[in-house]
């Protein structure tokens, strides 16, 4: 009903190294941290999609003692993050489907309370987006209702989903938590730095 994809291809170019593969604690990289904490909130059909580390990654996963995930390599990556939503789509939609929840692997630390909170508040309500937030801060994981899967396919590459959610800004539900690992997105070697507390 609710599949989950882990947007994993990007080329970390201001990160200098994979961020899918980063060390994020307790033996985890960052991917199988993700993918460990979708499985506790209960997404069991989950996708991460990869890109030109697609090997390394799945050797991460293979390592990580977690059963595999279905992992679809986006063919190219650099046409941007919409394009491996896409491929994670392609993978996990079907027509029994009510709708998508979206991960970025550069937000490893959130919680599995969020993700099922998240979760509880769109199958209550089936807002067309839900996400957690923290005052005016919002966070991952981002799930979107069935009835926006299509614009989601039509939008701009350019744009992004982004293009999309500013198109229903009105209707998004923001989730209150306590959970600053929702919004800790890594990008660069500092911000790494920082969420290892250096």
């Amino acid at each position: 009903m609710l599949p989950g994809i882990v947007l994993a291809a990007g080329a970390s170019v201001r990160m200098g190294s994979p961020k899918a593969l980063l060390p994020a604690g307790g033996g985890d990289s960052f991917v199988s941290r993700i993918v460990r904490t979708l499985r506790e909130a209960g997404v069991s059909d989950l996708a991460v999609v990869t890109g030109k580390d697609h090997d390394a990654v799945v050797d991460a996963l293979r390592g990580s003692g977690l059963s595999m995930p279905l992992v679809v390599r986006n063919p190219e990556p650099s046409r941007g993050q919409l394009s491996s939503l896409w491929a994670g789509m392609d993978a996990v939609v079907g027509t029994t489907t009510q709708g998508v929840l979206v991960m970025l692997v550069d937000v490893p630390m959130v919680a599995a309370s969020t993700v099922k909170e998240v979760i509880a508040v769109w199958r209550r309500t089936r807002a067309p987006i839900v996400r957690p937030a923290m005052g005016d801060r919002h966070g991952h994981p981002v799930i979107f209702d069935r009835a926006l899967l299509d614009e989601l396919r039509a939008a701009p590459l350019d744009a992004g989903a982004k293009s999309v959610v500013r198109a229903h800004e009105h209707e998004i539900l923001n989730v209150a938590v306590d959970d600053e690992g929702c919004l800790a997105d890594v990008d660069t070697p500092e911000d790494y730095r920082t969420l290892r507390g250096e």
